[in-house]
């Protein structure tokens, strides 16, 4: 599956950007170990912030829920330390790093991952001319459900960690990747939809080439 371990982080937030004074209330990071979650991190986060009430209908996270949940000076560290030098991912993941960083450098911190992966991206590249590729609609259409409420932290980072290993397998059966680096899937987000299936055929033929063993003169 994976080569390497990757990731999974979805926060859930106060707003759209931390540029706005938007904070994180809710943190969810999976480590996937070759086609699997192997370990979870997962924790409200208390960040000091109002929630807004619309996105308190949306999460379902309450104000009392955050304001007895453990301090972001506490939760961040433990995070940072969770995720290491792994590549971390997300569903639309510059969102989620743009918070990671924010939250880093408020406490004098620097996250240490190592390539970021985004699985909307890839799915745009992997599985073109699909009607939506928002987590809850493009799950559905490629048979991933929800296992609990989604717009929560946990429940997202699952159902994205499902996606990201669908994908790796779907590389896997299309192209005959044995396994799949996370490096590639990062290249893979820089290149066109339209030059990755070329970009990804040529890779393969490469490796099988490597494969055969040299003709004996």
């Amino acid at each position: 599956m994976f080569e390497k371990p990757i990731v999974m982080l979805d926060f859930e937030t106060t707003g759209l950007s931390p540029a706005y004074g938007d904070r994180i209330t809710e943190v969810a990071a999976l480590r996937i170990v070759d086609g699997r979650v192997s370990e979870r991190f997962v924790s409200l986060v208390n960040c000091g912030a109002v929630i807004p009430p619309f996105i308190s209908a949306l999460t379902g996270i309450s104000q009392a829920m955050v304001d007895s949940a453990p301090p972001v000076e506490r939760v961040l560290p433990q995070l940072l330390e969770f995720i290491g030098s792994d590549a971390l991912s997300a569903h639309n993941a510059s969102f989620d790093e743009k918070f990671l960083h924010a939250e880093a450098e408020r406490l004098g911190m620097v996250p240490g991952h190592q390539g970021l992966v985004c699985s909307l991206k890839l799915s745009r590249r992997v599985f073109p001319g699909l009607s939506s590729y928002k987590l809850g609609l493009l799950s559905g259409q490629l048979g991933i459900r929800f296992r609990s409420a989604a717009h929560r932290a946990e429940a997202d980072a699952e159902v994205a960690a499902d996606l990201l290993i669908h994908i790796a397998r779907h590389l896997g059966r299309t192209y005959g990747f044995g396994s799949v680096a996370p490096q590639l899937l990062v290249s893979m987000n820089k290149l066109s939809a339209a030059k990755v299936p070329a970009w990804l055929r040529q890779l393969a033929d490469a490796a099988q080439l490597a494969e055969i063993p040299p003709q004996s003169a």
